[in-house]
């Protein structure tokens, strides 16, 4: 039986991998469009710095990502004490996250006003609607200074997203989740705390755990994926369409002859597997389609430390939108892991674009320098000129679950239900990191595993 598998995404990649490991004799072959695999995991070595152009790490705090890439017989390389340090550019000044709730209060983040509002949370009214984006409930219950101090830089340092228009449910299904359970966010976390004394787990709103990457940075774990899945990995290989005869599915590409497939999954972003889907069903396509990919440019930027007058000992900065800046905002790599610049500079990755914004990732590159230059040098006191500088460009970079997501993935379930054998897999439905990606493979992997041997029929996605 033969499998094809379109994408060579960290999704794609890990799902072949461990469908090899239940099935190694699986005739498999991953298709991907580029002529390297990783999709938005991207690094590179440039004049001696190590430079990520897309993801720059995972949480911890999932524990089959840590036994994947241990499987791989990589090594996990936890962040440095300074990446707690993080910073919210507000009123024209760095202020410091405090991380304990006591410090919060005690902080100048929030005015007095707006700390005095976070308390009046337990008391907030329940919205009647199931799916309220993320500064309708973020400003329900915890007020407007919170939310666009707090919440707004948060949804886009995440997803480069507007929170106007994001859905709570399917971006932070915790948060959602502790309201829906609970009636609120301070007393759903007291409660789950008083229930975790008996473990003895920490219980955290947020997403917890430390980030952590590799010493040879997140292409460490696109390497080895495409070593182990050797000849099974073809790269310039564009996927254009796919038919379906009676029980195959033909798969049509840019530049080489069709082939002949029993399943077939697209591990690819929704809007590219909407293009190759609408030969094959094009209400499924449709609703692919209406997964917005925003215009995001990462720029690796290093100095000598000298130059960077404020004594910058972070892990970065978030900007909210009410600010009125250039850039969402930076992170200092150096600062972050170890090997990633030469002794003596400091590396900086500034994103910009955003689904608010997306006319600005698009700017040519001496105005894409300039913009980042000119932010830094006000924000965190840069004189001199960069040493280094790349540019990485996502045209159509993350996903966003914007309010209705969740109705959409319900769409795009009924329409799969009309095509055995053909799967949806990545990051466009139900989770954006990388922690998710490797998640979701194993379910999919195992049940496709069991319809190569004739047991099963597969998952759907869940919404």
């Amino acid at each position: 039986m033969k499998t094809a598998i379109i994408g060579g995404g960290i999704s794609g990649l890990a799902l072949a991998y461990l469908l090899k490991e239940q099935c190694p004799n699986a005739d498999l072959t991953i298709y991907e469009e580029l002529a390297r695999p990783g999709g938005k995991i991207w690094t590179e070595r440039h004049n001696g710095f190590l430079l990520e152009g897309g993801v720059n790490g995972f949480l911890n705090n999932r524990p089959k990502t840590l036994e994947f890439a241990a499987s791989l017989g990589l090594m996990p390389l936890r962040s440095s004490d300074r990446a707690r340090i993080r910073y919210v550019f507000s009123k024209g000044r760095l202020n410091r996250i405090p991380e304990g709730v006591l410090d919060f209060f005690q902080s100048n983040l929030l005015s007095v006003r707006g700390r005095a509002r976070i308390v009046l949370e337990t008391i907030a009214r329940r919205s009647s609607s199931t799916d309220e984006t993320l500064s309708e409930f973020a400003t329900r219950r915890l007020g407007r200074e919170a939310y666009e101090t707090l919440i707004d830089p948060m949804a886009s340092g995440i997803y480069a997203g507007d929170s106007t228009l994001l859905s709570l449910k399917s971006c932070f299904p915790k948060i959602y989740n502790l309201e829906a359970k609970y009636g609120g966010l301070i007393v759903g976390m007291l409660k789950m705390k008083w229930a975790a004394r008996e473990t003895g787990k920490s219980v955290s709103a947020g997403p917890g755990g430390i980030l952590t990457s590799f010493q040879d940075g997140m292409g460490a774990l696109i390497d080895a994926l495409a070593a182990k899945l050797g000849s099974a990995l073809v790269n310039n290989s564009r996927v254009t369409a796919i038919e379906k005869t009676a029980n195959k599915y033909h798969i049509h590409f840019k530049d080489a002859p069709a082939e002949e497939a029993d399943i077939v999954v697209l591990a690819a972003p929704a809007h590219a597997a909407a293009d190759i889907l609408y030969a094959l069903d094009k209400n499924l396509s449709l609703h692919l389609a209406r997964i917005p990919y925003p215009y995001v440019t990462v720029v690796s930027m290093a100095f000598k430390r000298e130059a960077v007058k404020s004594d910058f000992d972070g892990f970065g900065f978030l900007i909210p939108y009410k600010e009125g800046r250039k850039i969402l905002g930076t992170l200092c790599d150096s600062n972050t892991f170890g090997g990633r610049a030469p002794e003596g500079y400091m590396l900086f990755r500034t994103m910009l674009g955003g689904a608010r914004a997306g006319g600005v990732a698009a700017l040519d590159d001496e105005k894409i320098i300039d913009t980042v230059f000119s932010e830094l040098s006000d924000i965190i006191k840069i004189k001199g000129t960069p040493e280094m500088v790349k540019i990485f460009r996502h045209e159509k970079a993350i996903p966003q679950y914007n309010k209705g997501h969740a109705a959409l993935l319900g769409g795009i379930n009924e329409s799969l239900k009309a095509h055995d054998g053909l799967f949806l897999h990545g990051n466009s439905y139900t989770g954006i990191s990388v922690n998710d990606c490797i998640e979701q493979s194993y379910p999919l992997a195992y049940s496709l595993g069991n319809l190569i041997m004739g047991k099963s029929k597969g998952l759907d996605i869940k919404s």
